[in-house]
């Protein structure tokens, strides 16, 4: 599960000179702020504290680093007006805090075909083993870590076994990043009770700090200089569901007899991987055939989750 960190190359580039955070000075270069660090944020439920210096640093590296990662930051608010809708409502279904889903964009910027350099794949990252412990098909025709629904709702499972074993949602999402092994046998030889005092590799210890950020920047992404309009979002994809029970001896010709390429059938369903399926056992998949509105900018519905991304 780390997919993100390869992608966020952290860049200070000069914002919008009408925006708050590239004002105009005397000197040739814009102002560069600096953001405020909160005293204490609600976090799945638990109060998290900021007074202690250590924690507000570390959360002030992380959310200074996605404030001015602007073209990965921009790219995962326009995917998020398309995919928070239905990852919050499987995490609703599952009774899963709605904040957990800042973990799928550390995991991977929501990209729901993130493959990192350890193999693990999809918006929540599984590695195959785990996918496979939790539920998910993969071979070379099928891989449901690329599906959503699947992969959103595996994810809740392995969120929920997590909190039986440490009930702290931060302790969770750092089990999230070095699995339950490494943090269970680290809280017991460091002889603390969360995983904000335990002393990780930076990558798990920055982990948490960075899903938070997440959270404060997507509360109000105007205070941080970002200008997106309504119209620049990704909208929400609707489609038809056929159910497959057979196997398919090519993809290309099933997407061209519904009325789409077989580009547009991977890119509505990442979780077929091969130009074929066997499905030897019947086994009933549902394949998502995009409606023809949705597929152009001049017919698609526009929706905008949340007003607080946006500026008209």
């Amino acid at each position: 599960m780390k997919y993100l960190k390869h992608l966020l190359v952290i860049s200070f580039l000069c914002l919008a000179s009408s925006g708050a955070w590239a004002q105009s000075s005397n000197s040739s270069f814009s102002t560069v702020g600096a953001p405020e660090i909160p005293m204490s944020i609600d976090f799945c439920g638990d109060k998290v504290s900021f007074d202690r210096i250590d924690m507000a640093e570390r959360l002030d590296r992380e959310l200074t680093a996605t404030i001015y990662a602007q073209t990965m930051t921009s790219l995962i608010v326009k995917r998020a007006n398309r995919y928070f809708p239905r990852l919050i409502e499987i995490l609703k279904q599952n009774n899963m805090p709605e904040d957990l889903i800042y973990l799928a964009v550390a995991e991977s910027a929501l990209d729901i075909n993130a493959l990192s350099p350890a193999k693990a794949a999809g918006i929540w990252q599984f590695m195959p083993a785990t996918g496979k412990q939790y539920g998910l098909e993969i071979n070379e025709d099928v891989d449901e870590r690329y599906d959503i629904e699947k992969e959103t709702v595996a994810a809740c499972k392995y969120l929920r076994n997590a909190y039986s074993k440490y009930h702290n949602w931060a302790t969770v999402c750092a089990s999230y990043n070095a699995g339950t092994g490494k943090i269970s046998s680290e809280l017991s030889a460091q002889q603390v009770n969360n995983s904000f005092d335990l002393r990780l590799v930076s990558e798990t210890s920055r982990y948490v700090f960075r899903i938070i950020a997440y959270k404060i920047f997507f509360q109000n992404p105007k205070k941080y200089g970002y200008h997106i309009t309504s119209d620049q979002l990704y909208q929400p994809i609707d489609y038809e569901i056929v159910e497959v029970n057979s196997s398919v001896s090519s993809w290309a010709s099933w997407a061209k007899s519904h009325g789409i390429t077989y580009a547009q059938l991977r890119d509505a369903n990442p979780w077929i991987r091969n130009s074929k399926l066997s499905n030897s056992s019947g086994r009933i998949y549902k394949v998502k055939v995009p409606k023809q509105e949705s597929l152009y900018r001049s017919k698609s519905k526009k929706t905008v989750y949340n007003r607080n991304w946006v500026v008209d």
